[in-house]
């Protein structure tokens, strides 16, 4: 049985209008990307570009994440669409990522300890074990603005420092039905409550350059 367009839309407004807005942001990094990539070959200054890159990746991110919001935590989920079916933690973080467009082995990384996925693509790390929350503020106060990977006991998501403002970005297993979603780093967390913290800082030169260029992470 054929389904119309016009039916899934009255079912499905919100998943539908979220998966096509989603796609259009995608199409807009991989084209900011290749725009990226031509000044960088054709200019001295590459620094320049790779500070200005970083920057709207910086800026980007938080609507890939808004994007995500909403969409409901199961341990095994691996959806590839914002607002359909479900996402785990790991694979939260992997697929925002290789949609940003770095080219990354997302199942393979997804499903490895969060320390793995971190130290692949940083060696910017600090870890923290039975520190209070106030430390970690502290840390990323002092570390500055930015994009952080966060691993925990048993979890793993996003600090997202910028423009003033820090909020902890994941899928988020004490409100399955909420899932995806951003909060204070401070309060009835996963982040606050566990015993073990390692924190990665991406979008590094290396990193920025490595999405520049396309350049495929191994597994």
């Amino acid at each position: 049985m054929k389904i119309s367009v016009t039916l899934i839309l009255f079912l499905f407004p919100f998943a539908f209008i979220n998966a096509q807005s989603y796609t259009g942001l995608k199409n807009e990094v991989l084209e900011k990307r290749m725009s990226f990539q031509q000044q960088y070959n054709e200019i001295e200054n590459k620094d320049s570009i790779v500070i200005e890159a970083r920057n709207y990746l910086l800026n980007v991110s938080d609507s890939f994440f808004r994007s995500w919001y909403n969409t409901p935590w199961t341990f095994h989920g691996h959806s590839q669409t914002p607002g359909q079916g479900s996402i785990a933690c790991g694979y939260f973080v992997t697929t925002t990522l290789r949609d940003m467009g770095f080219d990354i082995p997302r199942i393979k990384w997804a499903q490895q300890a969060s320390e793995y996925l971190i130290k692949k693509l940083t060696t910017d790390i600090k870890r923290f074990h039975n520190k209070p929350m106030n430390d970690i503020v502290g840390y990323i106060n002092q570390q500055g603005e930015g994009l952080y990977i966060v691993g925990l006991d048993c979890h793993v998501g996003y600090i997202y420092y910028w423009k003033g403002k820090m909020t902890f970005v994941h899928a988020n297993y004490y409100k399955p039905e909420t899932g995806v979603m951003a909060e204070p780093l401070i309060g009835r967390n996963p982040l606050n409550d566990s015993k073990y913290r390692v924190i990665g800082r991406i979008l590094d030169n290396d990193m920025v350059r490595n999405w520049i260029l396309n350049v495929s992470y191994k597994e």
